[in-house]
């Protein structure tokens, strides 16, 4: 039995061929999509629910392939520091003391704002990194509880690192090795996990080899921040005498479970290494552009065949702006129009995202036999026609994440008409914003009242 129709819609596949169907239909049952047509699908009984997306744009939601939730409650702080002049004074001065007043309340607070923004502006799938060193063990659960609450879909860990100690590195990664045991055990789908290392130039050798070990086993993906500033680069130089990327592969944890967040500050021998391996690129260019670390060669990966997803590293959760900025980023960077175009920046809010996760034959595109995690589209303000020739630049070039009106995960409505079903929008702000003010006092961003 049909368990939802969607009727009448300007669909963007995002499939191998980038399909675009007029006045198509959608077919799912028991969470997947059984049908994808022009015209009517015909079913054997009534469908459940139908929903007419006439005069709207149909597209598989938004992934994000790396985000840190906690940033949500940093936003806004009036911080009493001096002004950070380069990205190891910003991890040194605003987001390490941030992350050791992190307490397993916070990151619940965090991760249901977070999600609340997500599904807002259409993302159906995030991949996170928690830190916080005072609040490891359990945290996860703290964090797959919102994830579950708000019906949307997550991979999460614990970023380990040992720039304080060797113990605290293991200590962060056995969090991520007990989460993993535990939804396996419960067979989760929405909510998975992963293993995190924080960089190259927090952690030791000998971590990389535990963490690849332990993602082997488990069959799990692990990211690590990889040459997002210079810094990473030349600890790796001054102290082993390679770049970052050759470090990663000759310590034996390249493969194609990896997830290299940034990739800002790497050459032509180590994009040949990441493709060779098989290891994938997340991509955060609004984050760079904060944190003025440069710009990542996004195109020279793309025209090497190297997959590239796009996430927002904790800054700004709008899919669409961030698909925006890639489009835009790296135009001027190389002062050529043609650098990006649109369908590759789109490839990397949705198919790409999937891939990174090896998710590629569940997600990412709207096709028989896919989970239905789908986003409907209201393009009422567009100034001009949206028609199936202009669709894909109306949705880089005007929507934003306002102009969601529906988002369904695995078949189910958790958005309608930009009503929140899963949980109380209200009270989820409210919560955010306790956690929020206690996080700033303690810091001292604000007086205690």
């Amino acid at each position: 039995m049909v368990d939802l129709l969607i009727k009448n819609g300007l669909i963007v596949t995002m499939d191998k061929d980038c399909r675009i169907i007029a006045n198509g239909s959608i077919a799912v049952e028991d969470g997947r999509i059984i049908s994808v047509k022009r015209g009517k699908v015909k079913t054997k009984s009534k469908p459940e629910e139908v929903i007419d997306a006439c005069g709207k744009i149909v597209m598989p939601g938004l992934i994000c392939s790396h985000t840190h939730l906690y940033g949500t409650l940093l936003r806004g702080a009036p911080l009493k520091i001096e002004t950070p002049t380069d990205f190891s004074q910003i991890l040194q001065r605003v987001w390490w003391p941030m992350e050791e007043e992190m307490t397993r309340e916070d990151a619940y607070a965090s991760a249901l704002i977070s999600c609340l923004e997500f599904i807002k502006t259409g993302t159906t799938m995030f991949a996170d990194t928690f830190s916080g060193p005072n609040a490891i063990t359990g945290v996860l659960d703290r964090i797959a509880a919102a994830v579950e609450q708000s019906g949307m879909r997550g991979i999460i860990s614990f970023e380990a690192t040992e720039r304080r100690t060797h113990a605290e590195g293991a200590r962060g990664t056995k969090e991520s090795e007990r989460f993993i045991r535990k939804i396996k055990k419960k067979r989760m789908s929405r909510v998975r996990g992963m293993f995190s290392i924080h960089a190259s130039f927090t952690v030791s050798n000998e971590l990389f080899h535990y963490v690849r070990e332990l993602a082997s086993r488990y069959k799990v993906p692990v990211t690590i921040h990889t040459s997002e500033g210079l810094t990473d680069l030349y600890h790796n130089l001054g102290r082993f005498g390679k770049r970052t990327i050759e470090r990663l592969n000759d310590e034996g944890l390249l493969a194609q479970d990896v997830v290299l967040a940034h990739c800002v500050h790497v050459n032509d021998d180590e994009l040949t290494i990441i493709k060779k391996t098989g290891a994938k690129v997340a991509h955060n260019p609004m984050s760079n552009m904060l944190n003025a670390v440069g710009v990542a060669p996004i195109v020279r990966m793309l025209m090497m065949d190297i997959p590239v997803g796009l996430g927002n590293d904790g800054y700004i959760f709008d899919g669409f702006e961030n698909i925006r900025a890639a489009f835009l980023l790296h135009k001027v960077a190389l002062r050529d129009p043609r650098a990006i175009s649109l369908m590759e920046a789109l490839k990397m809010a949705t198919i790409r995202g999937a891939e990174l996760y090896g998710l590629g034959n569940e997600l990412g595109s709207i096709e028989h036999g896919k989970l239905a995690d789908i986003i409907i589209i209201n393009p009422a303000t567009a100034p001009t026609p949206v028609r199936p020739e202009n669709v894909a630049e109306h949705i880089v070039n005007t929507v934003d994440g306002d102009d969601i009106e529906t988002v369904v995960v695995e078949g189910k409505v958790i958005m309608r008409e930009r009503k929140i079903q899963m949980f109380d929008e209200a009270e989820a702000v409210k919560v955010a914003r306790k956690s929020a003010e206690k996080l700033w006092q303690k810091f001292e961003a604000i007086k205690r009242r």
